[in-house]
């Protein structure tokens, strides 16, 4: 029996194909690969699976590795452990990453960077997600998206000009449905009548 978890190496071998899904997707490997990080499992197994691709030739070059942390969850952009964590982007709210090792790999091996983003920055991409793109994903995986949009602001490099990026979206809106709950209208209740219904629309 084994937990499944971000050490668990099972685990972490599934995980991996996303890179490959991705690769075979595109016809070759992203300029830049952008994900949320919380235990840090998915951008290990993600830098692993382009790596194995790599070196079986099926893909040319590899990404660099972007990994966005909550501002309030980030202890590897602050390099030590966070004892209470705290962000809405619940799923990534981690003080102690079980896979940090192996991020900070990506990180260095693929030239990327970890970043931190605020709860206010999550949020402004997660409704950019739903309103523009018509995706609902949990706040921590919109992170990811954030990061991507903190980078664009501050004018550093993202990507050769015409180049791909990818954004990794790990949770769907229902896993953390609270934040879209609260940020909506309650809609006002009308009698099952018709004449009620004709004056709330004021025909």
């Amino acid at each position: 029996i084994t937990l499944v978890n971000s050490l668990n190496p099972y685990r972490l071998e599934g995980q991996k194909t996303v890179a490959f899904e991705i690769a075979d997707t595109l016809g070759c490997a992203p300029d830049s690969h952008f994900l949320p990080v919380g235990n840090a499992g998915n951008i290990t197994a993600a830098w692993r699976g382009y790596r194995q691709y790599h070196d079986e030739q099926v893909i040319d070059s590899t990404p660099r590795m972007y990994g966005c942390q909550a501002a309030g969850a980030a202890p590897i952009v602050h390099g030590k452990p966070i004892e209470n964590p705290e962000t809405i982007a619940t799923a990534i709210r981690i003080g102690n990453p079980a896979s940090w090792k192996g991020a900070v790999e990506a990180i260095e091996q693929s030239e990327g960077e970890i970043s931190a983003v605020s709860d206010s920055q999550i949020l402004e991409a997660y409704a950019h997600l739903a309103s523009k793109e018509g995706v609902f994903c949990e706040p921590a995986s919109a992170a990811s998206v954030a990061g991507l949009l903190a980078r664009h602001r501050e004018g550093k490099e993202i990507c050769p000009e015409g180049g791909i990026v990818v954004c990794t979206l790990t949770g769907h809106g229902l896993k953390d449905p609270d934040r879209a709950i609260d940020g909506l209208d309650i809609p006002e209740a009308v009698p099952a009548d018709l004449d009620a219904l004709r004056k709330r629309m004021g025909l």
